[in-house]
């Protein structure tokens, strides 16, 4: 029988009520980390993939660092990203977060961007994303400045999509 592994979730996910969401948050320094950056970037990729998400921020598990990781080939570990560059063309699509399970909102960003991070080793990398991972890289870069994605949507999508989603989750 080949039965597939799922990671252990190694870290909970806080409420969307939560402050921390709504926050910048601050740069992970590597001549005094505040935790081991590679065992942090292995514990949140657990947690993405137990939760079966696309990327997961550090904030999402109440951790104010300014760290995310993302699926790709190979998975990404995210710390302090910077977005140097946009392309001129936007794509609209449907977009979901982890920390509001089923509420899904139409939200346009760049199709492309050029960005600059560090690795869980503290090496600067500069990278252009198209495509889906562009989209990932964006909406949890977004949670590294406090913004959430649903406040990217048009204003009556939003109130619709919400009034929906709290619909639901008062009938769970």
């Amino acid at each position: 029988m080949n039965e597939q592994h799922v990671p252990e979730m190694k870290f909970d996910m806080v409420s969307h009520k939560n402050p921390i969401l709504k926050q910048e948050m601050e740069s992970f320094d590597f001549n005094s980390p505040p935790t081991d950056p590679i065992q942090l970037a292995k514990d949140l990729i657990d947690t993405m993939m137990a939760q079966q998400g696309l990327g997961l921020s550090a904030n999402q598990c109440g951790l104010p660092l300014r760290v995310f990781v993302m699926r790709g080939d190979p998975f990404y570990a995210v710390f302090n990203p910077r977005i140097v560059s946009f392309s001129d063309e936007f794509i609209t699509l449907e977009e979901g977060c982890l920390t509001y399970p089923g509420l899904y909102i139409k939200v346009s960003r760049p199709k492309e961007i050029r960005c600059r991070f560090q690795t869980p080793n503290g090496e600067t990398e500069t990278r252009t994303f198209g495509g889906l991972s562009a989209r990932i890289f964006q909406h949890e870069y977004d949670h590294m400045q406090g913004v959430l994605y649903h406040t990217r949507a048009r204003p009556m999508e939003r109130e619709k999509a919400i009034k929906t989603w709290k619909k639901l989750q008062r009938n769970r």
